[in-house]
């Protein structure tokens, strides 16, 4: 059974930094481009980045572009999200997927997800 499990959410203060993690498993991880997605509350579902099998391409929704970098360790089967220069406006639940879909509509959040929430 496919699996992906998201860590590392939490409260920080504007301007902080978090680390999110992506544990997959059921999947031969290093095979596939890997996608995080967030939710705010009350909005939508928002592409945020998204990383290529061997790490040569990453892409960044314009919102976190130059604040969040993405990475992943297929040794360890995990795909982190760093958070940096956060702001109040990146409160939101955020989920790894398995896809390289940009368009959210086609993207399929069949996990829990980790809260992130950026407040004073």
């Amino acid at each position: 059974e496919e699996q992906l499990v998201e860590s590392g959410g939490g409260l920080v203060q504007p301007g902080g930094s978090l680390r999110l993690s992506c544990t997959a498993s059921g999947f031969t991880f290093r095979d596939y481009g890997m996608t995080w997605v967030r939710q705010a509350p009350g909005k939508g579902l928002e592409w945020v980045s998204r990383i290529s099998t061997a790490s040569r391409q990453r892409d960044y929704a314009d919102s976190v572009k130059g604040r969040f970098t993405i990475s992943r360790d297929n040794a360890k089967n995990t795909l982190y999200l760093q958070l940096n220069s956060l702001k109040p406006e990146d409160t939101a639940m955020y989920y790894c997927a398995k896809t390289w879909d940009t368009v959210v509509s086609n993207i399929r959040v069949q996990s829990q997800g980790t809260q992130v929430t950026v407040s004073s």
